[in-house]
């Protein structure tokens, strides 16, 4: 295995300038020798530079894959904001070409199928570095790390972490929601069965919905539910082993009332008719348009509370609330900022060869929260003890 990762040509392709493309571009464009922004077709692209203020500072491209090979070179980034199943076959062509790899999305089996190839071939495969995944990850480890340092690894105790993150309109609506991603993706997720930790005993709720509840955070109540599966993060947050788990939960937030207002999305995602849902979405969108006046919220909150069986106990919380503005969505502004602070790390060689997520240490966790504050992603930390 290749120890030393392949020097970095400070050429970055950016794929795709949806929804979550934003600011980040633009501190890219400050850093790396050269910035291509591809999309559907080059004026796309280029009507995305004229939005972000990057005309000049980026140059447009229309997206194929065949087109994007023509172009790369050794040492190329390649930062993929397509949808999760083009993250594989994207990556099969760096590995082929000997460029490194970032997206903000979750590790999927055929992106770690090519992980020890590129390994070996000393690229760094980037991963979960956005905001959920992402800052999520950096404030769990923090936290974990304090409380660590303040229970001791070796003292019997359980603890309880939660993890919650939503998009939601800045302000409420009678969906009581706002897309910031492809509403097919969203009725995809609640589609999905989640597996959590409740009780100490791990739970599935077949679906997610179904097993929200209230949560307060600063006096507001939002509504939240598990998604996906939380319990492999136990182990990736590294949570000592005397530990012991009351509940350990990733979930989604939304605004009080989204259960009521969703009830006839539910009625129909009940039925799993695929052609009915798929219907579904695109009139979601036509009635729920993503619009330059409706500005986004973001909310993030992750806590962890331990009590050791001496009687001493811990807590902290890290909490981050943004709102859009007529420049850029929020939710664009942490998953674009976040994913770029990454690639600079791509760029700089700091990043060890094979597959790395948005951090992985307590010190890199650190580090990341300290940049991401210096780059205007704002957020709280309270500790109790």
């Amino acid at each position: 295995m290749t120890t030393e990762p392949a020097a970095a040509s400070g050429t970055v392709h950016w794929i795709g300038a949806g929804l979550s493309t934003g600011s980040g571009l633009a501190a890219l464009c400050d850093t790396a020798g050269h910035v291509r922004l591809w999309h559907r077709t080059e004026a796309r692209a280029a009507d995305a530079l004229g939005r972000l203020g990057l005309t000049g500072r980026a140059e447009p491209r229309a997206y194929t894959l065949p087109a994007l090979a023509s172009e790369l070179a050794p040492g190329d980034v390649v930062v993929s904001m397509l949808p999760a199943p083009e993250h594989a076959p994207l990556l099969a062509e760096c590995v082929r070409q000997g460029a490194h790899f970032a997206c903000s999305s979750y590790v999927s089996d055929a992106v770690l199928e090519q992980v020890p190839a590129a390994g070996r071939a000393g690229l760094v495969v980037l991963t979960e570095a956005g905001l959920d995944p992402g800052i999520d990850h950096l404030f769990a480890h923090d936290l974990v790390a304090r409380a660590r340092e303040a229970i001791g690894d070796e003292t019997p105790a359980s603890y309880t972490l939660t993890s919650y993150c939503g998009g939601v309109p800045a302000v409420p609506n009678d969906f009581t929601y706002r897309f910031s991603w492809a509403p097919a993706g969203v009725l995809g997720a609640l589609r999905s069965p989640a597996r959590y930790i409740e009780g100490g005993e791990r739970t599935v709720a077949e679906r997610p919905w179904e097993a929200t509840r209230r949560h307060v955070l600063d006096g507001e109540t939002f509504e939240v539910y598990p998604n996906r599966d939380s319990v492999p993060f136990v182990a990736q947050y590294g949570l000592p082993d005397a530990w012991t788990p009351r509940t350990f939960v990733r979930g989604t937030l939304r605004l009080e009332g989204w259960l009521r207002a969703w009830g006839g999305v539910f009625e129909e995602l009940k039925a799993g008719d695929d052609g009915r849902i798929a219907a579904l979405a695109r009139e979601l969108a036509a009635a729920y348009p993503t619009t330059a006046d409706d500005h986004d919220r973001v909310v993030l909150a992750v806590s962890l509370e331990v009590r050791a069986e001496s009687g001493r106990s811990w807590q902290g919380g890290y909490l981050l609330d943004l709102v859009g503005d007529a420049e850029e969505s929020a939710m664009a502004r942490c998953v674009s900022r976040t994913l770029a602070l990454g690639v600079r790390h791509v760029l700089d060689g700091s990043l060890p060869p094979g597959l790395n997520r948005a951090a992985e240490t307590a010190a890199r966790s650190g580090q990341w929260l300290r940049e991401l504050a210096r780059d205007g992603v704002e957020f709280t930390l309270r500790v109790d003890q």
